[in-house]
């Protein structure tokens, strides 16, 4: 098995050109700015980057970009889901002769796996077309419909999957968390995905999380894991609730949560442009009163620099 991953692992955006086609150019500028605000590692082309918008072709750019340009000691991890298994397999060859640290896959999305076996089958098949990176199961049953219980998954497929070095865990099912932690003597990385109850994961034996908002409140969850450390859970409660607030601030936009949260990073200097259809894209108006939204939840005292 890998070491185990520690710390948080920011999902960062994936950047556009206005005309929608992909911006590589910016990525060494973010991948040094997730660096500098002691992010430990990057998971590509998920969620937040708007992976399944992608082209395979460019899919396997950004991989070739970010671990061409990573800086020393970050961790890079792509994304190869895809409804059509041999174009998961495609991403997961090219993540492997890139020289990427790992791969996850979601679950198919139209056709779905129905069974605990199914989904180990479908994983299995994913994970061997890179035998050589650790493979992650992402759980994220709000945009996959596939709700199948981690922990059961993880028993099903240890022996099965020998790259299984556990899930990318986007759900707010706390008990399967826990249970999924435990599985195997504690044998799996269960990298948790709801900011907004990373102390709660943390209470159960998190190690590592995976986000959205470490793009850019970074400081706020590691001040926020510093404290649970030092035992000062008032001020990790604190802290919780402060990021609850930001996130918030951005779930009430009215463009929905990616294209406002995409669009924080040009309020910090890291213009990522555009979302791509059907997403739509903040308006000016939007955009101001986000503004005002993050000032009122203190975001600038927490912001990435």
């Amino acid at each position: 098995m890998p070491p185990h991953i520690e710390g948080l692992i920011a999902a960062p955006f994936t950047a556009f050109n206005d005309d929608l086609s992909l911006n590589l150019d910016i990525i060494p500028a973010q991948a040094e700015f997730l660096h500098r605000n002691n992010v430990a590692g990057a998971f590509i082309a998920g969620t937040t980057g708007e992976g399944l918008s992608l082209t395979l072709t460019e899919r396997m750019q950004l991989m070739d970009r970010w671990i061409a340009v990573r800086p020393e000691g970050m961790t890079i991890i792509a994304h190869v889901g895809h409804n059509c298994l041999a174009d998961a397999r495609a991403l997961a060859q090219h993540a492997q002769s890139a020289r990427l640290d790992a791969i996850g896959a979601i679950a198919p999305v139209f056709f779905k796996p129905s069974t605990v076996d199914d989904l180990v089958d479908w994983c299995a098949a994913v994970a061997s077309a890179a035998p050589d990176l650790p493979f992650y199961y992402y759980h994220i049953p709000a945009m996959t419909g596939v709700n199948i219980p981690v922990a059961p998954f993880l028993l099903a497929a240890k022996d099965r999957i020998p790259n299984l070095a556990g899930a990318k865990f986007t759900h707010h099912d706390l008990a399967d968390y826990s249970a999924a932690l435990a599985c195997d003597n504690n044998r799996f990385d269960v990298l948790f995905g709801r900011d907004e109850f990373l102390l709660a994961a943390l209470a159960l034996g998190a190690k590592a999380a995976i986000g959205s908002t470490y793009n850019f409140a970074a400081p706020l969850f590691n001040r926020l894991i510093d404290a649970f450390k030092r035992n000062d859970l008032a001020s990790a409660r604190s802290l919780q609730n402060r990021a609850i607030a930001i996130i918030n601030a951005i779930d009430d936009s009215p463009c929905s949560s990616l294209p406002a949260a995409k669009s924080i990073m040009k309020m910090l200097g890291l213009d990522m442009g555009p979302v791509r259809p059907p997403l739509r894209n903040i308006t000016p108006d939007q955009y101001a009163a986000l503004e005002d939204r993050l000032e009122t939840a203190a975001f600038s005292d927490y912001a990435s620099k």
